[in-house]
């Protein structure tokens, strides 16, 4: 048997527990630091720092990995340091792995980006029937499936509105519809991703926004999220000026919450506070890109659907409205 004296103590080269595993300890202060100050780094080159915020929970696991080195290396200083990212990275995420009672949402809400190479539209259509939801937000329908999603949706859902490649369907009447101007400079006319619309609830009515912003590449110059950036300007522009109180958006922002290039819109609305959703890719979700955003009102929690024939997962949100 091991014992803990003889296991911690010094090894054969008489080097003692808090000599040993100064880099892991220098790796692990600059990991806190990446996870406390992530949004002082700077974005001037590459965007190095929109790229590091959309992955943020994934610092994470070098912590981890570090702990099982340091372990390994029986090393106190290590171990001491270690405390620190795990306490930042609890701090910033510890919170969407707890439970929440929020009692009943009000809405109940899907948002799915459904991919223009869908080739099962039908099947993608029942299975977010299953769950219920009192709205629906699309992305990607094209000329061909978009008229599938209206065939299959149109029982459940008697209220739809079309713009360009986004959609909602919803089981409240709704009115006011109109296309969201959030076209970047530089894109064609046909471009169209964004649409308002104002949901009559039995709680009153509520402006329900559905966007698609453009996509960001990862590139060997860095990270190229400038009509992304631009587009996330004239969403918040436009969400600023909405006159009703209770907003809800429905989209895919292709990046999370916590990259500063979507700051004109997360900086005015609520995000859940319970649980990660990873929705993207659907193969191997590593970041939850499409959200369920509320002003004047509470997400109550918020989790992925099973896969469709898409590349993105659909998310479920539940909303209780009012402050």
């Amino acid at each position: 048997m091991l014992h803990v004296d003889r296991w911690w103590g010094k090894n054969t080269q008489g080097r003692s527990p808090w000599a040993r595993g100064r880099v892991l300890a220098s790796l692990a202060v600059l990991v806190a630091g990446l996870q406390a100050f992530h949004s002082a780094v700077p974005n001037t080159v590459g965007r190095f720092g929109s790229l590091l915020e959309t992955f943020l929970p994934w610092l994470g696991l070098p912590v981890l990995l570090m702990l099982g080195l340091a372990l390994l290396r029986r090393s106190a200083t290590a171990l001491v340091a270690l405390l620190l990212p795990a306490a930042v990275w609890a701090n910033l995420f510890g919170g969407l792995l707890l439970d929440e009672d929020c009692g009943v949402p009000d809405i109940m809400a899907v948002q799915h980006n459904v991919s223009d190479e869908n080739t099962d539209p039908v099947g993608t259509a029942r299975a977010l029937i299953r769950s219920a939801p009192d709205l629906i937000a699309l992305q990607e329908l094209t000329p061909s499936a978009a008229p599938l999603y209206e065939t299959v949706l149109a029982s459940d859902y008697p209220h739809h509105a079309v713009r360009g490649t986004v959609g909602l369907w919803s089981k409240y009447p709704l009115a006011d519809v109109r296309s969201l101007d959030i076209k970047p400079e530089g894109i064609g006319d046909d471009w169209s991703r964004g649409l308002r619309s104002s949901a009559q609830t039995p709680w009153g009515d509520i402006a329900v926004y559905v966007a698609h912003l453009p996509s960001v590449r990862v590139r060997m110059s860095g990270f190229s999220s400038g009509r992304r950036d631009e587009s996330a300007g004239l969403l918040g522009a436009a969400i600023a000026a909405e006159e009703l109180d209770e907003v809800i958006l429905l989209g895919d922002l292709n990046s999370t919450v916590d990259d500063r290039g979507l700051a004109p819109v997360t900086s005015q609305m609520n995000s859940a506070r319970r649980g990660f959703a990873f929705s993207w890719p659907a193969a191997f979700p590593l970041s939850r890109i499409d959200h369920v955003l509320t002003r004047s009102a509470t997400v109550t929690g918020i989790r992925t659907l099973p896969a469709t024939g898409s590349d993105h997962l659909p998310i479920a949100a539940g909303i209780k409205l009012g402050p």
